[in-house]
Parts: structure tokens; C-alpha cells; sequence
């Protein structure tokens, strides 16, 4: 179980490069050329990934719904998404926002999966991470008013 929260902190380290790296070349190249870019680049290493491991084929007779595949245009949508707020918001916003953004829907997932409805500690979850973002707003705010003013 430890391998697999390592994995899934060095996933979030990863997820934080690559939005400063995306943030970067949108300012450069703008944010659908970097989200292109991106998954270009990233198509080519996991063509390469999947061709290695030998899971290079297609099952024809697959009985996943269509709906099944939409992970792809909701990647692409995240990435272009993240390219163009990114460099508007700041690391930090950016991150607690999409952050936010994913515990709102994992709750909901899980709620209408589950058929049950999130217990207290989910929901106060989601609310801290609202609200520290709030508190990084606010924060930001006073540091200009006391500049303006001073």
C-alpha cells in the first residue's frame, strides 16, 4: 500500500511540473499549441511505453461503452484548460482550484456510485481546501493594499 501512495505523490509532483512546464510555453506559444505539443510529446512516449511491454494490440470485441474512451478528450480539455489559467492564476491557485475542482467531483462520483451520501469528514475536506484559497486570495489582496498604501 506504500508503494502506491508513494506512486501517487510522485504523480502529484509530476502533475505540478508539467503544469509550469505547460504554463511556460503556453506564454510562448499559446495554450492550445502547448496542449498540443503536450499530447503529442506524450502520445510518442507512450506509443514507445506500450510498444516495450508488448501491449500493443486492440480487442475488437470490447464491450465497454463508448463512454468509456472519453477519458482522452477530458485529458485534453484538462491540459488546455490548465496552459491557459495557469500563468493567469498562479501555481498555487491553479493547483488548489483543479484540486478543489477533483475532490468536488470525486465526491460526487463516489455519492452516486455508492448511492450514499458523503460523510461529514468529505465534505469539511472539501470546504478547508476552499477555504485556503480563500485565505491565499485574501492574502494576496492585503499584500497589494499595503503596498498601494505604504
Amino acid at each position: 500500500m506504500s508503494f502506491y501512495i508513494f506512486l501517487a505523490l510522485l504523480n502529484g509532483v509530476v502533475i505540478g511540473t508539467s503544469r509550469a512546464t505547460n504554463g511556460q510555453l503556453s506564454n510562448g506559444i499559446g495554450p492550445f499549441r502547448a496542449s498540443l505539443w503536450n499530447h503529442v510529446i506524450g502520445f510518442l512516449f507512450l506509443t514507445v511505453i506500450v510498444v516495450v511491454i508488448g501491449e500493443w494490440h486492440f480487442d475488437a470485441n470490447s464491450t465497454l461503452p463508448i463512454s468509456a474512451y472519453f477519458g482522452g478528450f477530458f485529458g485534453a480539455l484538462f491540459v488546455a484548460v490548465n496552459s491557459y489559467v495557469f500563468p493567469r492564476l498562479g501555481a498555487m491557485n491553479s493547483t488548489l482550484l483543479v484540486i478543489s475542482g477533483q475532490m468536488i467531483s470525486a465526491v460526487l462520483i463516489d455519492w452516486l456510485n455508492h448511492n450514499s451520501a458523503p460523510d461529514v469528514l468529505r465534505c469539511l475536506g472539501v470546504v478547508a481546501v476552499l477555504f485556503g484559497i480563500y485565505l491565499t486570495r485574501m492574502s494576496k489582496f492585503s499584500h497589494r493594499k499595503e503596498k498601494k498604501n505604504g
